[in-house]
């Protein structure tokens, strides 16, 4: 059952800032906390929020650095999240530096076209990887106040499949759909993915900090 948080204070009154400007980030997210009573801004409507340098030695660190510095900055509780590939073969590679595989100036088809360039010499048994999805909130004085991480394992394909999703979703197969992410329906994804199951996590302790703060 979904329980939302009452609307008694600023701290609980159901609002929550996504420290991202990743748009199709932001409608995962939203899409698992909407059912929950609680409502999503990004940092598109916090124009004077600075980039954060995401600059951590692990998904972690990262996530907590995006919560706590923008929670400083805009004084409302916010929620940082850190997510990529890890894949076997190349040493979990690419990693916490997954958006920018490809350089400075990376996008999802380049990163990919890096990707399966450096796998292009591994065998099919060999192809496994993971996602990671750590997910952190900051209270509004910029206080780290919860911090969850959780993963889905899979095989990166050859060539890409379906056009759903986005980073790497395309060459991300889950064995047990035989699909990859980009194929299956955006329902199912919201179910099974290293961010959903962070989110499963994440929530109940979000709720319960909320009902008593």
């Amino acid at each position: 059952m979904n329980h939302p948080i009452p609307h008694s204070s600023p701290a609980s009154a159901n609002v929550l800032v996504l420290a991202s400007r990743n748009v199709k980030k932001a409608r995962e997210m939203e899409a698992q906390l909407l059912p929950h009573g609680l409502q999503v801004k990004s940092l598109a409507e916090f124009p004077e929020v600075g980039e954060i340098h995401e600059d951590g030695d692990s998904f972690a660190e990262n996530a907590a650095k995006k919560a706590c510095e923008t929670a400083r900055q805009i004084g409302q509780w916010t929620i940082g999240e850190d997510s990529g590939l890890c894949v076997d073969a190349l040493g979990g590679a690419p990693g916490i530096f997954s958006a920018r595989f490809s350089g400075p100036e990376a996008t999802d088809e380049a990163n990919n076209a890096l990707l399966i360039e450096r796998l292009r010499n591994v065998d099919d048994a060999r192809r496994t990887a993971c996602y990671v999805s750590h997910v952190a909130l900051a209270d509004p004085r910029g206080e780290l106040r919860l911090s969850v991480e959780r993963t889905c394992r899979g095989v990166i394909t050859r060539e890409p499949r379906g056009t759903n999703g986005f980073g790497y979703d395309p060459y991300f197969l889950i064995r047990e759909y035989g699909r990859t992410f980009g194929e299956l329906p955006s329902v199912v994804k919201k179910c099974i993915s290293h961010r959903a199951r962070a989110f499963q996590a994440f929530l109940p302790q979000l709720i319960s900090l909320l009902r008593d703060s």
